[in-house]
Order: structure tokens, then C-alpha cells, then sequence
């Protein structure tokens, strides 16, 4: 199988508020003497760095599932802290690109990146118009699963699966929705992190069902009858799901605390908004409810 490419920025992995701070505040000179101040001092954990740790030690000598590669728009110079806490954390890293200032963007097609997460909304958004996995890290708060499993939790409609359902409700009401979602046997399009979750389906695919790092959650809003055209189209793609949750429009929250989730996607700003008090959350610039 080919390797599993994440690409993921410096503020998505570590706890660079602080830093962050000074640069927004007190522009890019005092930054850079900030930074090489404190190069020696080992940052934080940022809210994907339990997703990141947990993808490589799935990696062993005989086979490499993933790999992680930063994508910062640190200078070399100002990333040398970032790379010395990945040196002190042990973290199997070893390719970076130092955009200086610019979108670091134009590199991940380049680099043939699957998953790419960063706390620049705008990179993000270029990168779903090009059809890549990618979401926007919430930095704010801090969340860690206590499992020791690899937790991923998925949004259904405008995440795994296309917002064409979304759109019927948007635009033809409830009673259309449910009425097409209850009778139509035609399998959803695939939505951003459609390709992205078959891969890790594969990854799951190599080990015993007993003894398996990866846990997927399908985690939607959708009930019955909504519920059946979802179910048929991951049989149909012959999706493996380990856990799936049909809410109602119930709260997301505390179910994904509850699953023990290290990450949660979703393409709605306000649930995301509420699960991050929760656990760790990326939103997926996607779709209806994400106008450009």
C-alpha cells in the first residue's frame, strides 16, 4: 500500500499561542527574537499533536504506514524551535517546508499530501478547492483523548459523503429531505475525506480486528429514516465504520468525549464550535453551509 501523507503547520501541532501572540501584536521582528530566545525551550502539545503521535508509532521497522510532514510559514531560521521540540518529543519527522511568510500551500500537491490540517483558515480553503482533505485546527482549547487507541470521528454529509443531501434540505425543506433519504437507494457522491478514510481503512486492514490502533466514528445528525441512505452507501463502498451515531440534531459534544475522540471533523462552524469544548476539533470549509 502507499504511505498515508499528512501535512500538518506548526500551530496545529504545537501550542504556539504564545508566540503567535507576539507576532500578531508585535509584528514579525520581534517574533523572530522571540522565537530564537526560546529556541532551546520545549513547546507545548498543540491540539493535533495526540493525532500525529499516535499515526507514527503505528509505523514500525518492517513497515511505515504514515508520514508526517511540517508545513510551516516560519523561516527556517524562527522554525528551528519547532523542529528541536519535534527532535525532544521523539516525534519521526523529517521533512519540512519553511514557506517564510507565504502560503505554504503550493508545496502539498507537490509533496502528494492525503490529510493536510492548519490553523490558517485561508490555506485550508485553498486546499479543499483542490480537492484535498484538509481542515481548519481549532487552537483555543485543549482536549486529549485517554485512549490509548488512535480515535477519528467523522461528520457524515459535506465531510465523508458530498452536501447534496444538505442542499435538498437547504433548498426543499425537511419533508423533501427525509422523503429522498428514506427512499433513494442511489449511493452519495464521495465528500472531501472520503479518499482519506479508505486509506485509513487499509491501515486498519493489516491488523487483527482485536488488536487494531485505529477506531473510525461516523457521528451525524441524521435519524431515521436518513439513516438508511447513509448505511447503504458505506456498504456500497464497502466503508468500514466501527462506531456510528444517528443524533437526531442532538448536541455532538459529549458523545465524542464519551468515543474518546483525539479529533473530530465536521463541516458546520457551530458544531464545531461545540465540540471543541469536547475534544480536539478540524472544520471542513465544504460544501452548502460553507459559502466562499
Amino acid at each position: 500500500m502507499s504511505i498515508l501523507k499528512i501535512a500538518i503547520s506548526s500551530r496545529a501541532l504545537f501550542d504556539l499561542n504564545e508566540s503567535h501572540k507576539v507576532f500578531k501584536e508585535k509584528g514579525i521582528e520581534k517574533y523572530s527574537k522571540f522565537q530564537k530566545k526560546h529556541e532551546d525551550d520545549l513547546l507545548k502539545k498543540g491540539v493535533a499533536f495526540p493525532l500525529v503521535e499516535k499515526l507514527l508509532k503505528m509505523n514500525s521497522k518492517n513497515s511505515d504506514f504514515v508520514e508526517v510532514i511540517l508545513l510551516s510559514r516560519n523561516s527556517s531560521d524562527t522554525g528551528l524551535r519547532i523542529f528541536n521540540s519535534i527532535e525532544k518529543y521523539d516525534l519521526n519527522i523529517s521533512r519540512a517546508v519553511f514557506s517564510g511568510g507565504e502560503s505554504p500551500f503550493p508545496y502539498v500537491d507537490a509533496l502528494d499530501i492525503d490529510l493536510f490540517l492548519s490553523a490558517d483558515v485561508k490555506d485550508v480553503q485553498t486546499a479543499i478547492e483542490n480537492n484535498i482533505a484538509s481542515a481548519h485546527i481549532f487552537t483555543d482549547k485543549l482536549n486529549f483523548s485517554e485512549s490509548n487507541q488512535l480515535r477519528i470521528a467523522f461528520d457524515a454529509d459535506a465531510v465523508v459523503f458530498s452536501d447534496e443531501s444538505e442542499v435538498v434540505y437547504k433548498k426543499k425543506g425537511l419533508k423533501k429531505y427525509l422523503k429522498q433519504e428514506g427512499e433513494s437507494k442511489k449511493p452519495m457522491s464521495p465528500g472531501p475525506f472520503n479518499t482519506f478514510l479508505k486509506k485509513l481503512n487499509i491501515i486498519q486492514s493489516k491488523f487483527d480486528a482485536n488488536n487494531c490502533p485505529i477506531r473510525i466514528a461516523l457521528v451525524t445528525a441524521r435519524a431515521a429514516p436518513a439513516h438508511k441512505r447513509v448505511i447503504n452507501t458505506l456498504r456500497d463502498e464497502n466503508i468500514r465504520i466501527d462506531e456510528t451515531f444517528f443524533l437526531g440534531g442532538l448536541p455532538k459534544g459529549k458523545f465524542l468525549k464519551g468515543f474518546s475522540a483525539d479529533i473530530f471533523f465536521d463541516d458546520l462552524a457551530e458544531n464545531c464550535e461545540e465540540a471543541t469544548s469536547h475534544v480536539s476539533t478540524g472544520h471542513v470549509p465544504y460544501g452548502i453551509n460553507n459559502p466562499k
